[in-house]
């Protein structure tokens, strides 16, 4: 029987924040069921890019320096660390962590940020789908792992909960790849699951107090939920958290579906502790694609993928708020984006809609369009 333990929570107030998180980990055995002393403790976050805490895109740095203090009590040594979107240097890490508030956490708590850009291939003989992976040697040198996602809606997998924050365990640019060999999102998906068991995280907690509804993971907009939820089980915590944002049926959210398939939720009874959860019923939560040729199945080629042209959502940048960095450029596992006059210019055709252009933007200059069809069939959002 899995446990996920639940408490409301209101703000980010560290005195309080310091006693709900307590009364969390209590509820599942404290958290010196999880690290013991003298333990290289990673705590990771999810560091999708260098943003404020107020945008509502990183892991909270009040939370982690709660969690940080608490897994210090415990005997732990604790490393901060995540591999963001784009290039995986000293340089990139240095300023996402100074923005999103980190570096102050590690500066105020003694903690570790890790600046480690090394890279190794790991064998995983329990994938299903992947066999290996490419993991930040960050990951392979903690003895423990602590898993703190942020609650978002996600444009490409509807919400990323604790197994897609493990995404970040593979470094840098080496992201797209996975992308590329696994455009369609059912089998990223499985791909995903693969890489949480691989990662093997002890302790899952969702920083679920200020998150994120729309176009995420960066691209929406801040949303109280006002809640904290923990698990030792990331697809628990994540079918729990599904719920909290109203997701019905279950088998919507892509990566929860990917479980299911495999058996996990029909084997496994959740035990849900602490405070009653209320599902929200209005969150904005983006249509997804399950597959990526939504009729493949059902039409002749070339009927399907016409149709195929007035149903799928697309990127469309916004010549106005950019600033030709070209991220998205550099960054594109399609190799779809060029650059001309300076600005981004997306060749569809051959768009596999990972959207990491959206999801990377440190300007939000790139939307996710949803053409009228498609919003006829499917509807703008799941309500």
């Amino acid at each position: 029987m899995e446990k996920v333990a639940i408490i409301r929570s209101q703000d980010y107030n560290e005195e309080r924040l310091h006693r709900d998180v307590r009364v969390l980990l209590d509820l599942l055995g404290g958290v010196k069921e999880f690290v013991r002393p003298g333990q290289r403790v990673l705590l990771k976050v999810n560091l999708l890019m260098g943003k404020p805490p107020e945008a509502a895109v990183t892991t909270a740095p009040a939370l982690v320096k709660v969690i940080t203090r608490l897994v210090q009590e415990a005997g732990g040594r604790v490393i901060i660390g995540d591999s963001p979107g784009g290039p995986f240097t000293v340089k990139a890490l240095k300023r996402a962590y100074e923005k999103s508030g980190l570096a102050r956490v590690a500066a105020e708590t003694g903690a570790e940020l890790n600046y480690n850009t090394g890279q190794e291939r790991v064998p995983f003989a329990g994938g299903r789908y992947n066999k290996s992976f490419v993991l930040g040697k960050f990951i392979r040198e903690a003895d423990v792992i602590i898993n703190l996602p942020k609650l978002k809606t996600h444009g490409l997998t509807m919400f990323t909960g604790a197994v897609k924050n493990l995404f970040g365990a593979i470094p840098g640019l080496l992201k797209a790849e996975y992308h590329l060999k696994m455009p369609r999102i059912d089998l990223f998906s499985q791909m995903l699951i693969d890489l949480a068991f691989c990662v093997k995280p002890v302790l899952n907690i969702m920083d679920g107090i200020i998150g994120m509804e729309g176009e995420g993971p960066s691209g929406g907009s801040p949303r109280e939920f006002g809640y904290l939820l923990a698990s030792p089980s990331a697809v628990a915590l994540d079918v729990v958290s599904a719920l909290l944002l109203g997701i019905t049926p279950l088998s919507k959210a892509p990566v929860i579906a990917a479980a299911g398939e495999r058996g996990l939720l029909a084997s496994t009874q959740l035990e849900i502790v602490g405070d009653k959860l209320i599902p929200y019923r209005d969150v904005k939560i983006p249509v997804i694609e399950q597959k990526s040729n939504l009729l493949d199945q059902k039409l002749p080629a070339p009927v399907s993928n016409l149709l195929d042209k007035f149903l799928r959502p697309k990127p469309v940048f916004n010549h106005q708020k950019c600033l030709g960095c070209g991220d998205c450029n550099r960054c594109c596992p399609a190799g779809v984006i060029k650059m001309a006059k300076g600005k981004p210019v997306v060749v569809l055709e051959n768009c596999i809609r990972c959207f990491c252009c959206q999801e990377l933007c440190q300007y939000q200059a790139v939307e996710i369009k949803r053409p009228l069809l498609g919003k006829l069939v499917f509807g703008n959002y799941y309500k």
